[in-house]
């Protein structure tokens, strides 16, 4: 394995479109409102929001392998530390540059949003090394399925309407809970595929909490709410309707997370889920640029 291949792998491209989704989003609905679109908060709070979620992966690679979590058998994708590509202190390393990239990107931001910005960007960054690092990793607790909702779906998605706006209303926070379920459903597929080594390491996440069975019908929930809750968007009228184009692929995802044995066939639904919030965000945003 080469080092380029090797970093690129490692930072997780296939997921890489939850971050970049709300943020679109949340620019689409500013659209919608103002009927203006400001490019450099869009671009800088787009490439923020991705080093933060590179940042966040790169701490998950390290952290997992130190804690033992992660080993070469494991069933999800090859890490980079596990695997022996990159040393824990390369990527830990690496990690701290995405953190600092992302951490420029705010700079700009904040000069153009002020102390709301701020408020975001470092619970982002506090949280991105949360997730994994310190005493207590959210990723190690029933909380996972939260953290993204929270901060892949609200923060991302109220903070890029904010930049857009300099304002926050309740449209953009419907908006924004639409795409972070849709996110943590991503979150859902990935504990579910991993139940059974995380267990016997003491990674508590939800879906050991609450079994097989169970986190099953948890993904179906999150994959299917954001459709149940578009009505709440009717005064864009029949626009409101174009995200259920991409109902099919949900309940196609739903029908292979139930009927799929646990095995590293739920990569492919891993990646799968964060393609279908991607659409699902595409033509949310789509909705509210044609009205």
């Amino acid at each position: 394995m080469n080092k380029s291949t090797a970093w690129f792998l490692a930072c997780r491209p296939k997921t890489l479109s939850v971050s970049l989704s709300p943020v679109l989003v949340g620019t689409a609905v500013a659209w919608h409102d103002v009927h203006a679109l400001l490019w450099l908060p869009l671009l800088a709070a787009a490439l923020g929001a991705a080093f933060i979620q590179i940042g966040t992966n790169l701490f998950n690679d390290v952290g997992d392998f130190l804690r033992g979590t992660d080993t070469p058998g494991r069933l999800g994708p090859r890490r980079a530390t596990a695997e022996g590509w990159l040393s824990p202190g390369t990527v830990k390393a690496g990690a701290w540059l995405s953190f600092a990239l992302a951490f420029l990107c705010g700079i700009y931001l904040v000069r153009h949003g002020g102390w709301p910005i701020v408020a975001i960007g470092l619970a982002s960054l506090a949280a991105g090394w949360a997730y994994t690092g310190g005493p207590k990793p959210i990723a190690y607790g029933p909380l996972g399925e939260v953290f993204v909702f929270a901060f892949f779906g609200l923060v991302a998605v109220g903070g890029s309407y904010y930049l857009q706006t300099l304002t926050l209303t309740p449209t953009a926070l419907v908006v924004a809970a639409l795409v972070g379920i849709h996110a943590a459903a991503v979150i859902t597929v990935n504990n579910y595929r991993d139940h059974d080594g995380d267990q016997a390491h003491g990674k508590n996440t939800l879906a050991v909490r609450l079994g097989r069975p169970a986190t099953r019908h948890v993904y179906a929930l999150e994959m299917l709410a954001p459709y149940a809750l578009l009505p709440a968007l009717g005064d864009l009228g029949w626009p409101a309707a174009l995200p259920l184009l991409s109902l099919p692929l949900a309940l196609r995802l739903i029908a292979r997370f139930y009927r799929q044995p646990p095995g590293p066939a739920f990569n492919l639904i891993l990646a799968a889920t964060a393609g279908l919030q991607l659409v699902f965000a595409c033509l949310l945003g789509l909705a509210f640029a044609l009205v």
